[in-house]
């Protein structure tokens, strides 16, 4: 597969799944109520609309990425994994009511087993580093000015 259809296939998955977490957030938001810790569904309600917006946008523009296959297929699955292991996080100390060692702002006093805490650590901060990784791709794609209609 050519570079050029690869990120325009790519490109639509991001859009396609952008979409997808416009309907989960929109269904999630019902459940806010309850959850173990409602801040924390709301925490999951708004970070879910905030990624999806991110994709439909990224989805937008990553056919424009001057990137390679493996650096794109790179980029790609680093973008969704970062995106959908912090829902995950969120999710789970909604669920458990726990994750104050992790996220004491939404938490709040919410602490759950030791062996909770450490999974909502274990994929909370594994986000960071793959979502830096993928930025930092996207940026390197995003290096050349393309000229009008090319």
């Amino acid at each position: 597969m050519d570079p050029s259809s690869l990120l325009s296939r790519q490109g639509h998955r991001l859009l396609q799944l952008g979409v997808v977490l416009l309907l989960f957030t929109s269904f999630e938001g019902f459940a806010v109520p309850y959850v173990a810790v409602p801040h924390l569904g709301r925490s999951v309600h708004t970070l879910s609309a905030l990624l999806a917006v991110l994709l439909l946008a990224l989805g937008l523009v990553w056919a424009r990425l001057e990137l390679g296959p493996v650096a794109s297929r790179v980029a790609f699955w680093l973008l969704v994994y970062s995106g959908l292991a912090t829902i995950a996080a969120f999710v789970l100390a909604a669920a458990w009511g726990a994750g104050s060692t992790v996220m004491p702002l939404a938490a709040g006093n919410a602490r759950g087993s030791d062996a909770q805490e450490q999974i909502i650590r274990l994929v909370a901060y594994s986000a960071a580093p793959t979502g830096i990784a993928c930025f930092a791709l996207v940026l390197w794609g995003l290096r050349h000015v393309r000229p009008a209609g090319g």
